[in-house]
């Protein structure tokens, strides 16, 4: 008997299924048996090395570089205070104001004494981090404990909003921080624009600022610290005094300020991110100061933690601290200049 081509195809492939090769649509690859043997491996996972360090977000911060912290606060305090006082005393012997006296003195002049309290809040600062036990034990068996990249996010995120809090504060709460107070000498910079300014134009912009503050103090304190915006202090930084010269602007400007004379050292100077446009009219700021904590510094309560408690299949535990404002005990010591 004869059968046609298309009769016998039909019986062979009910006897013997051909292979039809499919293709993911997850992402993967597919290996025919050929490959597998070849290769002995049979999961592509084990021809994957994965690397086990934890990469956290891109951040920086830099509030423990540029304050000093007030550490006699605790959580039960809900305000942090600090008192100002004023002294005053009538003029003595007309023509000279000196307090003479003569041996026979009947009326003699004595010192007023008037003290202010300064409050500023303690707001409470919580965060609870939380897994499930089956959430753990596969993370673990992974290799990467969840409890411990929920902690780093915590941390991260702790340490961004203080940095915030310590250089702008809050608007929420109507707080403001160490580059947008209100206390400080605010003005435009003597020559500004350094994108084109010449290095003694900087030095006299910086010199102008580190003068006003001094004089507001009486001439008691000079600043001794500079924050600028990160692309003006880019520029300083690599920019040479002269073409024959062989220091950058940055290291001129530390030398020869006004600083370097009066306090004895040169004027440290440092970028800082959160400055950027932050003067008027979006323009760019630079910040003079003292960094003391008998002048300024930071309320802080560090952070606590409550028992590890287990409801149902989690395990939940909270960090908790205590985030101030910062206290300018004499702001006469700050002074910002706009649009350098």
């Amino acid at each position: 008997m004869n059968h046609s081509k298309k009769e016998v195809a039909a019986v062979m492939d009910a006897a013997y299924p051909r292979i039809i090769r499919a293709r993911t649509t997850d992402g993967l690859m597919t290996f025919d048996q050929r490959t597998v043997d070849s290769s002995g491996a049979f999961l592509l996972g084990e021809l994957e090395r994965l690397d086990p360090r934890l990469h956290e977000p891109l951040a920086a911060v830099t509030w423990s570089r540029d304050i000093d912290l007030r550490e006699d606060v605790s959580i039960a305090d809900e305000y942090s205070s600090f008192t100002n006082s004023s002294f005053a005393a009538a003029p003595g012997v007309p023509g000279s104001g000196k307090a003479w006296v003569g041996k026979d003195a009947n009326a003699i002049t004595g010192i007023g004494l008037d003290i202010g309290k300064t409050t500023t809040p303690l707001p409470l600062w919580a965060m609870q981090l939380g897994w499930t036990i089956p959430e753990l034990e596969s993370a673990q068996k992974l290799g990467r404990p969840v409890d411990q990249q929920k902690f780093a996010g915590m941390q991260l995120k702790y340490q961004m909003d203080i940095d915030e809090q310590v250089y702008i504060g809050d608007t929420a709460l109507g707080l403001t921080g160490l580059v947008n107070s209100t206390v400080g000498t605010t003005a435009n910079a003597q020559t500004g624009t350094w994108s084109t300014a010449t290095p003694q134009q900087m030095l006299d912009d910086v010199n102008e600022l580190l003068n006003s503050v001094w004089a507001n103090t009486g001439y008691a304190v000079c600043p001794d610290r500079l924050l600028l915006p990160p692309v003006q202090y880019s520029k300083i930084l690599g920019t040479l005094v002269s073409s024959a010269g062989n220091i950058s602007v940055l290291e001129f400007l530390r030398q020869n300020s006004l600083s370097n004379g009066i306090n004895g050292r040169p004027l440290d100077i440092l970028p800082l991110k959160w400055l950027t446009n932050r003067g008027t009219s979006n323009s760019q700021r630079m910040v003079a100061y003292v960094k003391d904590p008998l002048r300024v510094r930071f309320p802080l309560v560090p952070l606590q933690r409550t028992p590890l408690e287990f409801r149902d299949l989690r395990q939940l535990t909270t960090y908790f601290g205590r985030l101030g404002a910062v206290e300018f005990v004499y702001p006469e010591t700050l002074g910002y200049r706009d649009g350098i």
